[in-house]
């Protein structure tokens, strides 16, 4: 079967280990150009060893590049700011665009839960590391019973937060939270990131609180240990850490400042889901699992998108 020929914008850490997944493991997708704007970055020597063209002189260099017509698929692994310029340039030639920063241009996209909704958008934005962990659990819950607060805690090493992800520590929180809501389901939404300083470095932890009325606890568990399944199949490090946990809220006055001001009365349950995340280690270190999820969530949109455009073709 033909493949589709894709270009990986940021030769940073995220887009080098893009490009090693779409060389080793991908089925549907070809790399043709790794992009970057620093010509000594160990990325573009990485991919130029491995036979992959590269350009050392951003998205005009990728739209110069003789093959620039042949691909369907971009990646961006830059920043927001740096997106918002990229996807401008590439607009007028009918690219689709997988946004791996916070920009948030395009719809939001978590492959287990809204992929198929977004087969065909131009632009679509792979949220966030901590969101692609947990909106997941989240929307596993909204699918049972309508979640009036959700919370996610993403904790990464700090090893594994690269200048761009610190540049965009308030992007991240507000591109999360909105897709808590979006996506997830949630009422209301809130994201935080801890960057630990620890070492040797730990790897991604995640916390999913979601407050909710009323549960049906069996059906909420089993809810999520389908989700973990759904999207351990394209992260394989992504699991469960402990059983899931439901605890009664007393006073659920307490409670409406999360709920938009709204009293949800008595019945008011916390539902806590604690995940990590292990990297492939295709690129990066195991611990840095943020990265990881990243990418896979990427290239399996990416597998997606080019497998439902051959199935369409060979019609």
């Amino acid at each position: 079967m033909a493949t589709t020929k894709a270009a990986v914008i940021g030769s940073g850490n995220i887009g080098t280990d893009l490009v090693i997944k779409l060389k080793r493991i991908a089925k549907n997708v070809e790399i043709a150009v790794l992009v970057g704007i620093d010509p000594a970055s160990d990325g573009l020597a990485r991919a130029a060893r491995m036979g992959i063209d590269t350009v050392a002189t951003g998205v005009q260099g990728l739209i110069e590049h003789p093959d620039f017509d042949d691909i369907e698929i971009v990646f961006d692994s830059t920043s927001a700011a740096a997106h918002k310029a990229n996807e401008e340039a590439l607009r007028p030639y009918g690219k689709r665009l997988i946004d791996l920063t916070p920009a948030a241009i395009g719809p939001f996209v978590v492959p287990a839960v809204n992929l198929d909704e977004h087969l065909d958008a131009p632009v679509v934005n792979m949220v966030t590391c901590g969101g692609q962990a947990t909106i997941p659990v989240v929307a596993a819950i909204s699918s049972v019973t309508p979640v009036h607060y959700a919370e996610i805690v993403a904790s990464i090493a700090s090893k594994s937060a690269g200048p761009g992800t610190r540049a965009n520590i308030d992007e991240f929180t507000e591109t999360t939270a909105a897709a808590i809501e979006q996506v997830g389901g949630a009422a209301h939404g809130k994201a935080i990131i801890v960057l630990n300083p620890a070492d040797p470095p730990l790897i991604m932890r995640d916390t999913v609180l979601a407050l909710v009325s009323d549960p049906d606890q069996d059906a909420i568990r089993r809810s999520i240990l389908d989700m973990i399944d759904t999207v351990s199949a394209y992260v394989p490090g992504y699991r469960l850490k402990q059983d899931v946990q439901f605890t009664r809220v007393d006073d659920g006055d307490s409670m409406t400042t999360l709920t938009g001001g709204v009293d949800k009365g008595p019945g008011l349950w916390k539902v806590s889901v604690f995940l990590e995340v292990e990297g492939a280690a295709h690129y990066l270190p195991a611990y840095a699992g943020n990265l990881d999820i990243m990418t896979s969530a990427a290239l399996q949109v990416a597998e997606t998108i080019a497998g439902d455009r051959a199935k369409v073709a060979a019609r």
